[in-house]
């Protein structure tokens, strides 16, 4: 399990620009599945055929990650960028990257702080003050490397460390895309037919979502996600979304959709019923695919599964293991029980 998710979050992804990761998941599944196919959004579909009955459930998560595109170069060489997806700013000066189709290292940067005028020290640095170095000493120099509508994703290493913890980047949704190909290399045949759906452009409106959800038009549908967890010290306790360690998150509602009662049911009483470590998420912010999957032709019932997951949309995001294993237990259990 460590190895696939050292593999997915290591390659590069970012919404608009996920190839790698579609071609890394092709391999790991492809002799697991009926059939499996790519549409013309980019999304990768993998198909089950189902052993007694035309229903058809969906899994989704999503390949893409934040990160940035190449807007310009100046004449210095240096490179300017926008953010793809939400980011904090913050998190983002002398973090390294990598940059373009060679994986060009460079380094996010801004005027030193010496440079600085006081009352510039005391605000937080915007986006547009930065800007990425990849060492060139002219815009002739990085454009033999680099071009405008490039992309760059941050430079960050899997990691081990401390209590079955791990630390990468693209956790949100890598974790999520691991468990769909842990689910189906366990070759269970069900009586629906399964679709197993990696979606791109999550991060930049559940774009590949919209797709999906109205040209495989399941019956239901199960979203994969890493979520926010914020019980970390400043965060009151009634302020926290999850718990990690604590099991999988089941969304009751966010800001994209709300949960259908009935499968939000199913999948609490599966995990009572199998003694699987679960919890309610508590917040109702943000949204995932389940936004637009759930609107799609008349409707489809649809659920969210997340694993908690701190210092999301960043380098350095951290999950537990023990989570991310739950949440493979859970949703297998549902499936096996699932009578639709």
């Amino acid at each position: 399990m460590a190895e696939l998710l050292k593999m997915l979050t290591e390659v590069g992804g970012v919404s608009g620009d996920e190839g790698r990761v579609r071609q890394l998941i092709r391999q790991e599944i492809s002799s697991f599945v009926d059939d499996i196919y790519t549409d013309r959004m980019g999304n990768l579909i993998a198909y089950k055929k189902g052993t007694n009955s035309d229903k058809k459930v969906m899994l989704c998560a999503h390949m893409d990650e934040v990160g940035f595109i190449i807007t310009g170069i100046g004449e210095d060489g240096m490179l300017r960028f926008k953010m793809v997806g939400g980011i904090d700013p913050r998190v983002l000066v002398s973090k390294r990257v990598l940059v373009g189709e060679k994986a060009c290292p460079g380094v996010l940067g801004i005027k030193a702080i010496h440079l600085q005028e006081p009352e510039e020290r005391e605000h937080a640095v915007k986006v547009k003050q930065m800007y990425i170095d990849i060492g060139a000493t002219s815009k002739e120099d990085a454009s033999q490397v680099v071009k405008p509508g490039d992309y760059a994703v941050f430079d960050s290493r899997y990691v081990e460390f401390g209590d079955n913890k791990v630390k990468a980047k693209a956790l949100d949704d890598r974790a999520g895309c691991a468990v769909l190909i842990e689910l189906i290399k366990q070759k269970q045949r069900y009586d629906f037919d399964l679709y197993a759906c990696f979606s791109v452009q999550e991060e930049v409106g559940l774009r590949g979502a919209e797709v999906l959800g109205y040209s495989i038009n399941p019956d239901i549908a199960i979203v994969v996600e890493a979520t926010t967890c914020s019980d970390v010290p400043g965060v009151e306790e009634h302020l926290y979304t999850t718990l990690m360690g604590k099991g999988p998150a089941i969304t009751i509602m966010d800001s994209s959709s709300y949960a259908n009662k009935e499968l939000v049911e199913m999948l609490i009483n599966t995990a009572q019923k199998e003694g699987i470590p679960f919890q309610l998420k508590k917040g109702a912010s943000g949204g995932n695919d389940a936004g637009r999957i759930h609107l799609a032709r008349e409707g489809v019932r649809t659920a969210t599964v997340s694993i908690p997951c701190r210092y999301i949309h960043s380098p350095s995001s951290v999950m537990d293991l023990t989570d991310y294993k739950n949440t493979i237990r859970l949703i297998s259990a549902f499936l096996k029980g699932c009578e639709l």
